[in-house]
């Protein structure tokens, strides 16, 4: 019996110092670049400048010295990022302008075809849901050139618009919120039509109060994916001024090496508020989710 508990023990500890392990390893590139936007342009060029300087056969020519803790604390990137270069600031609306209204648009769409998946009892219902589960899988690189196209034929090519509109009908939310509204018993849903109910009384006062927490899974996944979106901006917003925040972070010269690590981290702070704010319902909406009967 003591053995057995020793046992046990023993393999507690173990799996608790994997994890310990594996969630420093992974919060240390957001603590890197938080302690390293304290540091001076000097001192943050002293310990990477080789990195973006000097390279040899594609390999760093000097060892890089990894600093977690600067010399002297300042804010000067800080005060150069949000108060003497107005174009960060303006960077950082413009994705606030792309992401927003793509996270509003693409929960209201998704709910409404998640509850037509739900209730429509047609035999074209599951291939039209398969369809959409192929175009899940699909990578954003694969629809980039059919975007840019379109855009271009409609006229909205270097527009936010040309963003808004591919985002606001991403198959992902469908497919999450059909499953999860698939647990809705339907017994409470005749219910509410016995007692007088419509279509669109069901759906506003049934489904969406019971899909709460899928709701906000799904505009915390989707602000995170968009928030950090690439390749779009660059494709589809030739205009610079025009692009988000992000598409500046992915394109970090020698001399903004200090800038990027400012204004990266003021760039997580959104998305880090959200999603703790809204971790219990993200964790119970995927559960959930992937627990239903199709």
């Amino acid at each position: 019996m003591k053995h057995r508990k020793k046992k046990r023990y023993f393999s507690r500890g173990v799996i608790f110092f994997l994890c310990l392990l594996f969630s420093v390893m992974f919060l240390l590139p957001t603590v890197l670049t938080i302690t390293n936007s304290f540091m001076s342009e000097a001192e943050i060029k002293a310990n990477y400048g080789m990195i973006f300087s000097t390279t040899q056969g594609g390999y760093v020519s000097k060892t890089v010295n990894l600093k977690f803790i600067p010399d002297q604390v300042t804010l000067s990137q800080y005060v150069t990022g949000l108060i003497k270069s107005p174009e960060y600031l303006l960077k950082l609306w413009n994705s606030i302008l792309l992401v927003v209204p793509i996270v509003i648009l693409q929960v209201a769409v998704a709910s409404v075809a998640a509850y037509s998946f739900t209730r429509w009892r047609g035999k074209l219902r599951s291939g039209i849901f398969f369809f959409y589960v192929i175009l899940m899988l699909m990578p954003y690189q694969v629809t980039l050139v059919p975007n840019y196209l379109v855009s271009s034929w409609l006229g909205i090519l270097n527009t936010r618009w040309s963003i808004i509109l591919p985002g606001m009908f991403a198959p992902f939310s469908v497919f999450l919120l059909t499953k999860f509204m698939r647990r809705i018993p339907f017994s409470l849903i005749e219910a509410a039509k016995v007692d007088g109910a419509g279509e669109w009384e069901i759906f506003t006062k049934i489904c969406l109060p019971e899909c709460r927490s899928a709701l906000y899974s799904i505009a915390i996944l989707v602000f995170i994916d968009y928030w950090n979106m690439v390749e779009q901006p660059l494709i589809l917003l030739p205009d610079a001024d025009a692009q988000p925040l992000s598409v500046f972070l992915s394109q970090i010269n020698a001399g903004e090496i200090g800038l990027a690590f400012a204004m990266a981290t003021v760039y997580m702070i959104p998305s880090l508020l959200l999603f703790l704010h809204g971790e219990e319902y993200l964790v119970e909406g995927i559960a959930n989710s992937g627990s239903v009967k199709g």
